[in-house]
């Protein structure tokens, strides 16, 4: 795979500027939320830059790959990233990662975008009650009755890794990889959430092990996409990646100064008025 996004890349043309100002939105976003900022990185590659549905789901996965990348490194520096409970996460989402990659082959591109647009709606309302509780932690009394965590941790905070712990994580990391290969989302919307509640894990260390599985799951729908002969077209797929790094870093310092439940509430407002368009444009046909 390497050789021939190498032999792409030399006979690439010149980066898109559109493409560099689409993707700094999605990195953008990437960093404001720490996951879900993807959702966006298709609608703008159909409707702004014309690509197919399809091949945009392909740049999405290399832009959601490569810019994760980046912000895991960052995370992990800080001590941030739990590697073993990442690296276990995303087994399951990179076994996964084929089948939504070859489900996408099957659903034509205007259904693949309604379903896109469920999708959205769906991440849209669970961004705007999660701003509603904005701890997201077990209360005393689920405890008490025999709820909680699925995963506790030993009195260090390492993880103790049983049956139930791993099929829980297994199953969201499966979720995940389907969706990745299906809609080219880097499925930190489901990742952040599952690792709070079922891990235990801190919301600074969820979103750094959430960039770390993106990447490797984003990866191998790159993979997999690429083992199916889907073209990937370099200058757009480059002008993604190019503008979503620093687009990247801008989200996570714009994010450190908006308070939580603020930044859920916009950006499920942007995520309704988007979906709203790409219904409005495939469905309806305005």
């Amino acid at each position: 795979m390497l050789p021939l996004f190498a032999e792409a890349v030399a006979a690439t043309a010149p980066l898109s500027p559109e493409a560099v100002a689409a993707g700094g939105l999605v990195g953008l976003s990437l960093g404001l939320t720490g996951g879900g900022g993807a959702i966006f990185a298709v609608p703008l590659l159909v409707y702004w830059l014309g690509v197919d549905p399809k091949t945009a789901v392909s740049i999405s996965l290399v832009t959601v790959a490569v810019t994760a990348l980046v912000g895991a490194v960052e995370r992990w520096w800080y001590g941030q990233v739990e590697i073993p409970t990442g690296l276990l996460f995303a087994a399951a989402g990179m076994a996964a990662t084929p089948l939504g990659s070859w489900l996408g082959t099957l659903v034509p591109a205007t259904l693949l975008l309604a379903a896109f647009s469920l999708l959205m709606l769906v991440i849209a309302a669970r961004m705007w009650l999660k701003a509603r509780d904005t701890s997201e932690r077990i209360s005393p009394a689920a405890v008490d009755a025999g709820g909680g965590p699925a995963c506790r941790r030993d009195p260090e905070g390492k993880l103790r890794m049983t049956s139930r712990c791993a099929s829980v994580l297994t199953s969201v990391g499966l979720a995940v990889g389907v969706l990745s290969g299906l809609f080219g989302v880097g499925g930190g919307f489901l990742i952040v959430p599952a690792l709070v509640t079922f891990a235990s894990m801190g919301v600074p260390r969820a979103v750094g092990t959430s960039l770390l599985v993106m990447t490797l799951v984003g990866a191998a729908g790159v993979a997999s996409h690429v083992a199916a002969g889907r073209a990937i077209p370099a200058d757009i797929a480059l002008g993604f990646v190019a503008g979503s790094i620093p687009g990247l870093f801008a989200g996570s310092f714009i994010g450190r100064r908006l308070t939580g439940p603020l930044l859920s509430r916009i950006f499920a407002v942007a995520i309704v008025c988007v979906a709203t368009f790409v219904i409005a444009k495939t469905v309806i046909g305005l």
